[in-house]
């Protein structure tokens, strides 16, 4: 419900991925705000590594283990992303609800964060695929996130955002008007900036790293489930279907590593690892027929992708810092970044999370030490 009560306030978001997307249309609808964002890359531009909400695979199966925020952060974005993929609901063309086996030999039992999905069941022996010593099966999703992405992005313009496309060498440049179309002296700032927190003046955190990933997509409308193997060695795989009939599949997660493009010897491993968990995926003829391989596979690949989703030491950062706006006045800047590859399962989590922290930081006027605010300050 919008505050009409409450003096309008000018808030800037850096960031147009999925993360900068659903926390300024939080802040948007929650009244009481203009909201701007400034980014380098929308999701109407071609895809980029620079941009890694458009790669992903973005179902919703949480990975919050111990880490109590992230589950709430996840649940709270199911619950939202849930009612979105009903049918007669906004997009639901862009969903695909669908079951989801999650298959692990790592010791893990992901039950504590996991079962509140519906129809959440362990499997029975001889529903577990090779390399499996236990398993989960439940109902979720998945979406599309080119469409997913661009309806954020509409829907945040159709309720009165502006947005401004610039490259920012530092937070500064966001918070004196040096940006042509930010506001002059914006109330407040939202960091939503993934990797380029790294790299950002001003912010320049360096627990901020790439975990990169490589994925591969194959036509194969045939197959309508997703599932999961986590291995004790510490090898991943993953596959899962999307509305356009296309099934993403993978299972390269490297720490660290900046190569943007594809590499040929991930191809085959993934492929190798995904046929051993979902032989289904092989077209129904050559199966009528024998025992598929990874030849079978390559003739339905339709796309090959790499992304560096920021993942950040810590987990993700959800904090405000004041900085020194001019000799008399101080603005604060909320941190909304750091998501891994949890961006689209968290997103409307933090979304809110970013939002309480904007609205404490308004209301107080000035820092506030005693409940961990940090200062900064800006050239």
């Amino acid at each position: 419900m919008h505050r009409e009560s409450k003096a309008t306030k000018d808030v800037v978001v850096i960031g147009a991925g999925v993360v900068g997307l659903s926390t300024a249309i939080r802040i948007q609808e929650e009244g009481g705000y203009r909201a701007t964002v400034v980014a380098e890359t929308f999701p109407t531009d071609p895809k980029t590594i620079r941009y890694a909400s458009h790669w992903a695979g973005a179902h919703h199966v949480s990975a919050a283990f111990d880490d109590k925020r992230q589950r709430e952060m996840d649940k709270g974005t199911f619950e939202i992303m849930w009612k979105d993929s009903a049918h007669g609901g906004p997009i639901q063309g862009c969903f695909l609800r669908h079951n989801h086996t999650e298959f692990r030999s790592d010791g893990v039992d992901p039950t504590e964060w996991l079962d509140y999905m519906p129809e959440f069941r362990s499997v029975s022996n001889n529903e577990l695929v090779p390399g499996a010593t236990r398993g989960w099966t439940f109902t979720t999703f998945t979406l599309y996130p080119p469409v997913y992405l661009n309806w954020l992005l509409g829907r945040f313009l159709t309720n009165g955002g502006t947005i401004v496309r610039a490259q920012l060498q530092h937070i500064s440049q966001a918070m004196h008007g040096g940006i042509s179309g930010l506001p002059q002296r914006p109330d407040a700032i939202v960091a939503c900036v993934g990797l380029g927190a790294r790299f950002l003046g001003g912010i320049e955190d360096k627990e901020v790293y790439p975990v990169r990933g490589q994925s591969i997509v194959l036509k194969a409308p045939w197959v309508k489930y997703s599932r999961t193997l986590s291995c004790a060695d510490g090898s991943y795989f993953y596959m899962m279907p999307r509305v356009t009939g296309d099934v993403l599949v993978g299972g390269i997660k490297s720490a660290n590593d900046w190569f943007p493009i594809p590499r040929k010897e991930g191809r085959d491993y993934i492929l190798a690892g995904v046929l051993a968990i979902c032989p289904e995926l092989a077209p129904p003829k050559i199966r009528a027929e024998r025992v598929p391989t990874i030849d079978d596979l390559r003739p339905l690949i339709v796309e090959e992708g790499c992304a560096l989703p920021p993942s950040r030491n810590g987990g993700i950062r959800l904090e405000t810092e004041w900085f020194k706006a001019s000799p008399q006045s101080k603005i604060p800047v909320v941190y909304n970044y750091g998501h891994a590859g949890m961006g689209f399962q968290s997103s409307w989590g933090s979304a809110s999370i970013a939002l309480d922290l904007l609205e404490e930081a308004l209301a107080s006027g000035e820092p506030n030490t005693s409940k961990g605010t940090k200062q900064g300050a800006c050239p």
